[in-house]
């Protein structure tokens, strides 16, 4: 019965089950009676001439009775022939003074708190310690439960490691290098503590310090600052302002699309138990999806476009969706951050009671988001390109930029075709030329049939926008905006009158 209960389980990490298997098949006989002067006892008489067990229902009440009355001391306090009663004398039978093994104690948990309480169900849903319980707590438990009941009194089983000091000893007061967590939440707070935590592969031992636990702050002030700016982004925003999904521009379309994507891996990660690998996609998202992408793409809609504007209404819509999952996704790791990020907004009770948001099937869209990945490998290589412009202090802002984008691929020109690269690329305008490009034009190993010569752009600078426009100056009440600046501020004075 435990071999079959052990297949019929789910080990985290699943190494977890042929070392429990192992161990179950070659251990030997259990004695479950040990001779110490504490512990839960053995309370039963053993005839002492034959050495037959006393199985007597009164004398066993007695037993109970006393032992929930006043302990299982009350076995040990208690003369014999009180239990005893009329069913023999101590002379006859031996009162057993043995007590249990204590894995024995702990391996009946499942029956005294799961079926001992109203809350709470048999079998449990999950055991988790740490590995050494193999041959411990899971092992006891399975023996116990198949003994009694027939069946592991789990479903799943999962195992950890040992927290050891930076080098990989194990920390002892004699080294001096024990790493109090109560020290950790005092210097920097417990979501610092919870990231390396869940950064960690905790299915091995962990090591922590000063440099690991400065990767963890590191990390959180990169998710918090995404938060942040979030918050300020969505200022003021309402129902009244959403825009729908079929009216959306294909950027946003392509963002909700990872929503829906990352929230299916969300979603899987924590059902597996894989904290590691949901801190790492959610981080990535964060520093490569939104910070270094979406955010910075729509910073000039947010800031200049008309707050009525079709663009500006989508952005905020997705950064409102964005938000709403990002806060659920990290409130397990990030418990007190969220919770201040959800109240901020004025979110009804806590973030660590929402579900799981569900994404409509409306956003899921493969097509789009293979046209994406190309341009977001051609713009690897546009920024790329501009950044060594920058460093050579050629250029200052990427919007003083045009560069020229040689593309020598058809899919990769299909790609570009009627989409506003200069917004893409952050610059204030792109040349688009069929060809390999010039020798000296910058490239990257990793997206091949893309060339980027990066020049100066020759337009006036917007003073609103801080692009440089060939329509500057167009509007003779604006004379150093550009054509959309000079429109939208002409519709912000006029609303204001």
């Amino acid at each position: 019965d435990a071999l079959a209960a052990i297949d019929a389980t789910t080990f985290t990490p699943a190494a977890g089950k042929n070392r429990l298997r192992a161990m179950i098949e070659g251990r030997p006989d259990w004695l479950v009676s040990r001779q110490r002067a504490w512990g839960v006892p053995i309370a039963i008489f053993v005839n002492r001439k034959t050495g037959e067990l006393l199985n007597d229902p009164d004398v066993n009440k007695r037993i109970v009775d006393a032992v929930r009355e006043r302990g299982a001391d009350a076995w040990f306090d208690t003369p014999a022939q009180v239990f005893l009663g009329s069913a023999g004398s101590d002379n006859e039978f031996e009162k057993i003074e043995d007590i249990l093994d204590v894995w024995f104690d702990s391996g009946s948990s499942h029956s005294f708190v799961l079926e001992g309480r109203n809350d709470l169900k048999w079998p449990a849903d999950l055991y988790l310690e740490g590995s050494d319980q193999h041959r411990g707590w899971f092992h006891s438990s399975l023996l116990e439960s198949c003994g009694t009941r027939g069946r592991a009194p789990y479903d799943g089983v999962l195992t950890h490691g040992f927290v050891l000091d930076e080098d990989g000893r194990k920390m002892s007061k004699s080294l001096g290098n024990v790493v109090d967590p109560a020290d950790i939440m005092k210097d920097y707070g417990a979501d610092i503590l919870r990231i390396w935590v869940a950064s960690s592969d905790y299915s091995d031992d962990l090591r922590i310090g000063k440099e690991i636990i400065g990767s963890s702050v590191d990390s959180y002030r990169k998710v918090r600052n995404t938060i942040r700016y979030l918050l300020g982004a969505l200022k003021g925003f309402d129902d009244a302002e959403q825009l729908p999904h079929a009216q959306m521009p294909e950027l946003e379309r392509y963002m909700l699309h990872l929503v829906a994507k990352l929230n299916d891996e969300v979603r899987a990660g924590y059902e597996a138990f894989d904290f590691k690998g949901v801190w790492r996609k959610v981080f990535d998202f964060c520093t490569l999806d939104l910070s270094a992408f979406y955010l910075d793409i729509r910073k000039d809609s947010l800031y200049c476009d008309h707050p009525t504007d079709v663009r500006r209404r989508a952005a905020r819509t997705v950064m409102n969706a964005i938000f709403d999952h990002l806060t659920v996704w990290i409130a397990p790791v990030l418990v007190f951050t969220m919770e201040e990020a959800h109240r901020h907004r004025g979110g009804e009770g806590s973030v660590h009671l929402r579900l799981l948001p569900e994404t409509e099937k409306s956003w899921r869209d493969e097509a789009l988001a293979a046209e994406w990945a190309k341009l977001r490998r051609i713009r690897r290589v546009a920024t790329g390109a501009i950044e060594v412009e920058r460093r050579e202090k050629r250029i200052g802002a990427s919007l003083e930029a045009a560069p020229t984008l040689y593309l020598n691929d058809d899919a990769l020109l299909s790609a570009v075709k009627g989409r506003d690269l200069a917004a893409l690329f952050i610059t204030s305008d792109v040349v688009i030329e069929k060809g390999e490009g010039p020798a000296g034009a910058f490239r990257l190993d990793d997206a091949k049939g893309v060339a980027v010569v990066v020049r100066e752009s020759a337009h006036k600078k917007c003073q609103r926008c801080w692009r440089y426009m060939d329509d500057v100056g167009s509007d003779p009440d604006h004379p150093d905006a550009c054509g959309r600046c000079a429109t939208t501020v002409g519709k912000l004075d006029g609303a204001a009158q």
